[in-house]
């Protein structure tokens, strides 16, 4: 049978695969014509993985032999900086360039045993330092909604090679709307998970209180099969959350009622049609029997402010191993300083330098209670706010983006610009707290029809009420 890509599901590539419809290899031969075809003008892929068909192989066995899962033979996209044992992995940057993971990280050991097949590492911002993946040290990654814009960061290229139906479904990681603003700027489903939900054991860590590997599926349930696939406890990450309290916290009842932040909402610089449509989706919302309340979030002004003084301080920290010492790019100076020097400053790009410098400012002396302390006192009091919030509601909704994707190099010299297409959600990386964009529909820019996106937030591990509000209306 002929495979349709562009209405293809997990669900419905599962019910072929056990048909006999096709076969797992015949699947995935059809995704690497599609990424030959697209990748080049895209640039979604950094490479392509030669093992391909052998994988696929090794999962149609499983198959035929009765003993696979929903997600075997299903060909998936991983960011850069998600460890695969003996594939390269460079976080899109020269400094790693020709690294090699010597483990899994824990995600791939769980869709390993799941039976998926990898497809390839996608391109992203530097050490996922960016919202639109024009930071990637290989060149951008495409919209393919629109080539001349950005398909959002700094996971653009997981999001891309989805949306180019170059993957069946994809991973990403998200530490400030990483997942969520890719998914909405290409027209996906994207999950930030709790923190703690998701093991980070093998993520390349940017900011490590922030940090949550997630997925990207066409539809909700996708997104949720993958999910479930890759959650759970890990002895290996000293963050991760014990299965027992997650399920604690799913047996409270929700009331079915919707908060709509207000003092958000009117933050400056949101496109009027991104709140027209918001305004429509949350009329749908209401048409679907959901109660529609107005809540206060006081503090969450202060929620960009906040994620881009501690975001750089973390950043700056992890980034230190990063040396030329023990692997990656290694430039010689006249000292062992020097040689530090050279390599990092050939190896890092400008806005991982940028942030760096900006996150060891804060950390220094004079400067680390000024800042640093003031910036966790406030990231509390938002987590206090969201907490009132989530006793009278189930849900919060906001835009996912202030805008529709932005055209490719416009942002470019404008950082504050890029840094306030965060604005919507920051707020869930910096309390923990899962979050969903769905598709929301789509607008007109320059003949293009751009998707938007609506993002759902649920109190800690409640990823279910968001699947269930996110399939009643997507």
């Amino acid at each position: 049978m002929k495979i349709d890509l562009e209405n293809l599901t997990i669900r419905k590539a599962h019910e072929h695969l056990l048909k006999g419809d096709f076969s797992a290899v015949e699947l995935s031969e059809v995704y690497l014509k599609n990424i030959e075809a697209h990748n080049k003008n895209i640039n979604a892929y950094l490479e392509v993985f030669d093992d391909v068909a052998t994988q696929a192989k090794e999962t149609q066995k499983i198959i035929e032999n009765k003993k696979g899962t929903i997600l075997t033979g299903i060909p998936i996209a991983v960011k850069d900086n998600i460890l695969i044992q003996r594939k390269r992995a460079s976080s899109a940057s020269k400094i790693l360039e020709g690294y090699t993971a010597t483990y899994d990280a824990t995600v791939i050991k769980k869709l390993k045993s799941a039976g998926a097949v990898f497809l390839g590492r996608t391109n992203m911002d530097e050490f996922a330092m960016g919202g639109s993946t024009e930071n990637s040290a290989f060149g951008p990654t495409k919209n393919p909604h629109d080539v001349s814009r950005v398909p959002g960061g700094s996971s653009g290229g997981s999001a891309a090679a989805l949306a180019m139906d170059g993957a069946l479904a994809a991973l990403g990681s998200d530490t400030g709307g990483s997942i969520r603003q890719p998914a909405a700027f290409c027209g996906l489903v994207g999950l930030k998970p709790t923190y703690g939900a998701v093991s980070r054991y093998g993520l390349m860590a940017m900011a490590s209180s922030l940090d949550q590997i997630g997925p990207f599926g066409k539809t909700v349930e996708d997104a949720e099969i993958l999910f479930n696939a890759i959650k759970g406890h890990d002895p290996m990450d000293s963050t991760s959350v014990p299965d027992e309290i997650a399920k604690r916290n799913n047996e409270v009842s929700i009331k079915m009622t919707i908060g709509v932040p207000k003092d958000i909402l009117d933050s400056p610089g949101i496109d009027a049609l991104v709140l027209k449509n918001f305004n429509e989706e949350i009329a749908k919302l209401k048409g679907k029997g959901y109660s529609i309340k107005e809540i206060s979030l006081p503090h969450a002004h202060f929620a960009l402010s906040v994620y881009y003084i501690i975001m750089p301080a973390e950043a700056s920290t992890n980034l230190a191993r990063f040396d030329g010492v023990r692997y990656g790019l290694s430039k010689k100076g006249g000292t062992p300083f020097d040689d530090y020097a050279k390599t990092r400053g050939e190896g890092f790009g400008r806005e991982v330098r940028r942030r760096i410098l900006l996150g060891t400012y804060v950390l220094s002396s004079g400067y680390y209670d000024a800042y640093y302390n003031k910036a966790w006192s406030l990231r509390n009091l938002i987590g206090k706010d969201f907490e009132h919030a989530f006793n009278e509601v189930d849900i919060i909704a906001t835009p996912t983006t202030p805008t529709p994707a932005f055209k490719i190099g416009e942002k470019n010299n404008d950082p504050l610009a890029m840094y306030l297409a965060d604005v919507f959600t920051v707020p869930a990386n910096l309390i923990g707290i899962p979050a969903l964009s769905i598709p929301s529909g789509t607008v007109d820019r320059d003949g293009k029809k751009l998707p938007l996106g609506l993002q759902l937030m649920a109190p800690h591990f409640r990823e279910d009420i968001l699947f269930s509000v996110g399939k009643s209306i997507f």
